[in-house]
């Protein structure tokens, strides 16, 4: 297009069936600035960029930043990768990934603000699995839905035995200082406050109004995450506790000296 572009990733690192599945989730403006940033290029309908293409430059461009990283000594091979601390061995061991068709897949534009904000909350601050898939925990093994895309989507349940579960669990844990959420381009940090203003601008598209959202309450805050009410009667979970009035803390009495 000849324009400065901008997209943010989000990092997904699991499966439904929980494990290793590292994938990228991007969102990308139909368009970008032109290089004297006068006017926003704006891409065909319909297309974005060729996605074969596209898979191929990443795949290359993964796997030779990977080697540089080797070559550096900027790997950590350990355990049972240990083995691939030889070059030879490293070497044959990527060769085959070079020639595997890597996966890039386009969706059709969002609808609007809704559908984006729908999207990143899906799977900016998610953990891999949620509580709602867990199904039993019993007798040293771990039950949980999941979704076989394989077999037209069938909703199935896979038993595990625990140590098992928390093996594929951990192994979505990020190491620490890796970001799952990054911004390039005009959404870089640095610039992006001024490159949106000047974007839309460009587009002649007001800027959405300020809302200030008033903070929960620890009440509120603690149903939002567990589900369960504090101010819920605990004994029969239909009677709600209300605040009538709060007592204020009598007055210190002054202790007397003995002066006898």
């Amino acid at each position: 297009m000849g324009a400065e572009i901008g997209f943010l990733a989000v990092l997904h690192t699991w499966g439904q069936n929980l494990l290793h599945h590292p994938h990228l989730h991007c969102i990308v403006p139909g368009g970008g600035l032109s290089p004297d940033r006068q006017r926003w290029v704006a891409c065909k309908p319909g297309f974005f960029l060729p996605v074969r293409v596209l898979s191929r430059l990443f795949r290359r461009l993964f796997l030779d930043g990977l080697q540089q990283s080797f070559e550096a000594g900027r790997l950590t091979l350990t355990a049972s990768l240990e083995p691939l601390g030889d070059a030879n061995a490293w070497a044959k061991y990527l060769a085959p990934l070079r020639d595997t068709e890597w996966v890039v897949y386009a969706k059709r534009p969002f609808g609007g603000p809704g559908q984006v904000l729908d999207y990143l909350g899906r799977y900016t601050h998610r953990v891999a699995i949620s509580n709602h898939w867990l199904v039993d925990a019993e007798g040293g093994k771990v039950s949980f839905s999941w979704k076989d895309y394989r077999h037209h989507d069938r909703q199935k349940v896979m038993a595990l035995d625990a140590e098992e579960f928390i093996r594929r669990f951990l192994l979505h844990v990020l190491p620490s200082g890796l970001q799952r959420i990054r911004h390039y381009g005009l959404l870089g940090n640095r610039s992006r406050a001024q490159n949106l203003a000047l974007c839309r601008t460009l587009l002649v598209v007001p800027a959405p109004p300020l809302t200030v959202v008033e903070p929960l309450d620890y009440r509120a805050f603690y149903e939002k995450l567990t589900g369960r009410s504090l101010l819920e009667c605990p004994k029969c979970h239909v009677g709600h506790m209300v605040d009538v009035a709060t007592l204020p803390r009598p007055p210190r009495v002054p202790e007397l000296n003995d002066t006898s």
